[in-house]
């Protein structure tokens, strides 16, 4: 697999780093290292972005259990014991899955440190494995930290919620959420990454749309170039105190502006609510010290 495709390259040039974009990608590989095994095996969550193949659209969803849940089994190969919840919208689609291109990413907030695994996913007895393709750390911006969590074993989920729109509940939410995971695709796999920033960077500006602003990174611009190519798009917002989720699939879009701005605008197709979902409890965040002031 090329290390960019298309839309990433044209996303690239627009903001002229090409040059640092090649250099930056060198650390993109296909096999998990000692190193990357040994960080897998002390998570107690990987979020998982796919499409499903029933309905086409793009979901990013969480996975948990006690540390080891998580492991390398080869040099190229990671396996997951367990799965997504019974109402969560990837759930059909991991059961029975063959060869489902995926994009994973564990983020550490105890040491503010992610890595993303991309490849093919099969079903197995006890969970699932996934072929790596494509396997990488990134930088810490951005990630708050969270110094510690507990495992609460009497948490019980709380009935789904399903929409089109947001309720005012989700939209305030969302406003107050330091963290979110974004699924895409693009014609040869799918790719699931983090973005985070202080309260409020990102907002709903109506039930149906989301916006956010695309603060400086890695300059491999993964995400936007898929988006450039294909829109579909998932999000998944948690609430580290009380393990709610809020799943989010549809269409974005970037905007570029005159100064070199960049924000994304999201299109709201459906809505998952999920209260009570994970059993993991964060203790409060220290933000981030890249986190720019958001914008008024």
């Amino acid at each position: 697999m090329e290390t960019y495709h298309a839309g990433s390259r044209a996303v690239q040039d627009r903001a002229g780093v090409r040059d640092l974009a090649d250099h930056v990608g060198q650390i993109i590989g296909q096999g998990i290292k000692p190193v990357a095994a040994a960080f897998l095996e002390l998570q107690p969550l990987l979020i998982l972005g796919a499409a499903a193949p029933a309905t086409g659209r793009v979901w990013a969803s969480p996975l948990t259990g006690p540390p080891g849940f998580v492991r390398a089994t080869g040099p190229h190969q990671i396996s997951v014991t367990g799965g997504t919840g019974a109402t969560d919208p990837l759930t059909p689609a991991l059961a029975q899955a063959r060869d489902l291109p995926v994009g994973t990413v564990a983020l550490d907030p105890r040491t503010r440190r992610r890595m993303r695994v991309d490849g093919r996913l099969r079903s197995t007895a006890r969970g699932f494995a996934i072929e790596a393709e494509r396997v990488f750390a990134n930088c810490p911006k951005y990630i708050q930290r969270r110094e510690s969590y507990e495992t609460l074993t009497d948490r019980e989920p709380v009935a789904t919620r399903i929409g089109d729109q947001l309720t005012p509940t989700q939209a305030e939410f969302i406003a107050a959420a330091d963290t979110f995971f974004l699924a895409s695709v693009h014609e040869h796999g799918a790719d699931a990454s983090h973005r985070g920033g202080n309260p409020s960077f990102v907002q709903a500006v109506s039930p149906h749309e989301l916006t956010w602003r695309d603060y400086p990174g890695n300059a491999m611009f993964l995400t936007l170039g898929n988006l450039a190519t294909d829109p579909r798009a998932g999000l998944l917002f948690l609430d580290w105190d009380t393990g709610s989720t809020l799943q989010l699939t549809g269409e974005a879009r970037t905007e570029f502006g005159a100064d070199g701005e960049r924000r994304v605008r999201f299109t709201l197709a459906e809505a998952v609510e999920s209260p009570g979902a994970l059993p993991l409890r964060w203790s409060a965040p220290e933000y981030s010290p890249a986190n720019p002031e958001p914008a008024r």
